[in-house]
């Protein structure tokens, strides 16, 4: 018969084998867990160098990698994701979290307020005025019901930056992905031009000179325009053989020239404030919405547009602070919206044309999981380009409808950033930044896709 004491020394026994047993399970499972994401982990690393790292013409590039699981707050890979890189149209994926954020449902085309025989109005920013992606115009609208008797005061002081972002290449001035900014903006900032040799058209009209080459050839049709730097002085050149359009940014001439072009449209006549509206008094005025905020951004991040993403950002400095500029309103931002980013950037325009811009992939999955956490994942997938559209094109179509990411593309750097779904219907997050490279963009894109193919098929 077995005694009090020998029952509890079993009791114990048994208790104690239950816990070891428990304990085994336990260090089991998290070796198991372990083994795998460690095994994950390898298998990333492994297709990353086959794909990109090791890629011929990449091997003396700088090149930062980061796969992200919101789901688990954990990185499947990160290499190098804490170096600097510049980003190029990358950029515009912080602009556009902030357009997002601050701007609204939609764009404010123009503030106004009615004294007497004077309408004073307060642009925006919004580069939507007049421009052709928008047949729907309601700032024209409501300018137009105006009469000869009355003055439309327009108050541009707002604008407190320059035309061109700081770091921009200058010689690039002519080109239509480097347009002027404006506090005003009208036709896209561009002049068009199209046509043949003693027969050619141009749009909008501008005040100033438009002279032709005179230069005999047998090819007819328009080559090239060319603009001088700081005025409206444009000359044509014709050796093409077929038709084509050229657009050209025109000189805004710190507004003038939209000003001008604004007067030709409307019958009241238009002066310019020399005094700025206190910005306590600006939420007095009365507003004039334009656009769907999101029709502008999927364009812009679709097309990569740099003159939209400039006066978006431009659009949020105003509406923040009551005027605009990139400097204070980046400052702004950082210190509210991304001052717990991983590494802070050296950030200085809303598009990316600067080289100055550095962030590094750790910063963009940082901003690309507030997007996925602050806003609905329809809308992010509607503003951002998914495989085989806009940006992402044919090298990643297919991806379609499983990846939705920006490009970014400079000389000799380039840049992927953004969501993919994989097979076992996780949303990773991701950014792949290349600098200093000696190879061809086409090569880089192919590289990715192949990686970025894989990690949706592995996790």
């Amino acid at each position: 018969m077995m005694n009090a004491k020998s029952k509890m020394n079993k009791k114990n026994a048994i208790f104690i084998n239950h816990v070891s047993c428990l304990t085994f399970y336990i260090l089991y499972f998290a070796f198991l867990i372990s083994f795998t994401s460690c095994s994950l982990n390898k298998r990333i690393a492994k297709v990353a160098k086959q794909n990109i790292i090791d890629k011929p013409g990449l091997a003396s590039a700088h090149i930062g990698i980061c796969i992200y699981d919101p789901s688990k707050n954990k990185w499947l890979y990160n290499y190098q994701g804490n170096k600097y890189f510049i980003p190029a149209s990358n950029t515009k994926i912080v602009t556009c979290y902030a357009s997002m954020k601050y701007l609204g449902d939609s764009l404010i085309g123009l503030r106004y307020m009615e004294q007497g025989d004077t309408i004073k109005i307060i642009p925006g920013g919004d580069p939507t005025l007049l421009h052709p992606d928008f047949m729907q115009q309601p700032v024209l609208s409501f300018l137009s019901q105006f009469d000869s008797s009355k003055i439309i005061q327009i108050d541009d002081n707002n604008f407190q930056d320059n035309a061109w972002g700081s770091g921009w290449s200058w010689d690039d001035y002519m080109e239509d992905y480097m347009v002027e900014r404006s506090s005003l903006p009208i036709y896209g900032n561009v002049i068009s031009f199209e046509g043949t040799a003693n027969k050619w058209n141009s749009f909008p009209s501008i005040k100033g000179q438009i002279i032709e080459d005179s230069a005999a050839n047998s090819n007819p049709f328009l080559t090239r325009a060319e603009r001088d730097i700081s005025t409206n002085t444009f000359r044509l050149h014709f050796n093409e053989t077929s038709a084509r359009k050229i657009n050209v940014p025109f000189y805004t001439g710190k507004g003038e020239t939209n000003v001008q072009l604004l007067q030709t449209l409307i019958k009241a006549k238009i002066i310019r404030a020399k005094v700025p509206t206190p910005i306590n008094l600006q939420k007095q005025y009365h507003i004039i919405y334009s656009q769907s905020t999101d029709s502008l951004l999927k364009i812009m991040m679709h097309r990569s547009d740099n003159f939209y993403s400039e006066q978006c950002l431009l659009m949020v400095s105003n509406e923040m602070l009551g005027l605009m500029n990139d400097g204070k309103i980046i400052d702004t931002l950082i210190k509210i919206d991304f001052k717990d980013m991983p590494q802070q950037p050296s950030w200085v325009d809303g598009s990316g044309l600067s080289r100055y811009n550095l962030f590094t992939p750790e910063d963009f999955v940082f901003v690309l999981n507030k997007m996925r956490n602050e806003f609905l994942w329809n809308r992010i997938t509607t503003i951002f380009p998914t495989g085989g559209s806009g940006t992402l094109g044919k090298t990643y179509k297919n991806l379609e409808g499983k990846i939705f990411a920006k490009t970014g593309t400079l000389s000799n750097n380039a840049a992927l950033s953004g969501y993919i779904l994989t097979n076992k219907g996780k949303t990773l997050i991701f950014s792949i930044l290349i600098g200093n490279h000696m190879s061809s963009s086409a090569i880089i894109r192919e590289g990715i896709a192949k990686f970025l193919e894989s990690i949706r098929a592995k996790d």
